[in-house]
C-alpha cells in the first residue's frame, strides 16, 4: 500500500485464506455447547455463474473431486450454488468438501467469481442458522432467518453468535457486509 492509498483511505484487499474454513468444526462444537445449534450436514458454495461448456466442466470436476452427491442450482440473482451433504456428525468432512470446491474453483482461475460458503445449523426448536464465509474478505458472519416464513432476520441471535464465536472464527466486523442469503441451499 502506497502513501497516496493511505492518504485517500484506500486499503489493500484482504487475501482470501480458504484454510480458515477448517475452523468451522471447532466453532460448531462451541455453538452446540453455548446455544444448542447442531450441524445439519448441509453446506454450500456460492459463485458467480459461469456460462456454457465451462460450467458443465466445473460441475463434472466437482462431482469427480468430491465423490459424494452434490447439487447445483441458481438463485434469483443469477448466482450458482453448489450444495454438499454429509452426515450431521461429520462437520469436518463437510468442511473438507467446501474447501476442496473453493480450492478447485480458485485453482481453475475462478477465484474472482467466488462469493461465499456456508455451513447450516439447527436447534431443537427447528430454528435455522448459517455460518457464512465471505471469500473476498476472509471473514465469517452468522445468518439467522426468523422461522415465520417472512424474510426477516433474528438480529439478536446473530449478535449473540458473533460473541460466542469470537475466539473460534475471524468474524466480519462490518455489519453492513452481513448480507442475507435467504434462498441459500444448505440453510
Amino acid at each position: 500500500m502506497g502513501f497516496l492509498d493511505a492518504l485517500l483511505g484506500r486499503s489493500k484487499p484482504v487475501r482470501p485464506d480458504l484454510d480458515r474454513l477448517f475452523a468451522l468444526p471447532s466453532a460448531a462444537v462451541t455453538l452446540q455447547a453455548a446455544a444448542g445449534f447442531t450441524p445439519t450436514g448441509l453446506g454450500s458454495v456460492c459463485f458467480a455463474s459461469v456460462e456454457g461448456a465451462e460450467f458443465a466442466r466445473i460441475q463434472d470436476e466437482v462431482r469427480a473431486l468430491l465423490g459424494t452427491p452434490v447439487e447445483f442450482s441458481q438463485d434469483a440473482y443469477g448466482y450458482t450454488w453448489m450444495q454438499a451433504r454429509h452426515d450431521p456428525g461429520d462437520a469436518a468432512g463437510l468442511v473438507n468438501d467446501l474447501h476442496a470446491v473453493n480450492s478447485a474453483l480458485e485453482g481453475a482461475g475462478f477465484g474472482p467469481q467466488l462469493l461465499c460458503s456456508l455451513m447450516g445449523f439447527r436447534n431443537e426448536r427447528g430454528q435455522r442458522l448459517a455460518l457464512v464465509y465471505l471469500y473476498k474478505r476472509g471473514t465469517f458472519y452468522p445468518f439467522a432467518p426468523k422461522g415465520d416464513g417472512a424474510q426477516k432476520r433474528d438480529n439478536p441471535l446473530e449478535l449473540q453468535v458473533r460473541a460466542m464465536l469470537a475466539d473460534d472464527l475471524t468474524i466480519e466486523e462490518d455489519l453492513g457486509r452481513w448480507f442475507p442469503v435467504w434462498s441459500a441451499p444448505g440453510l
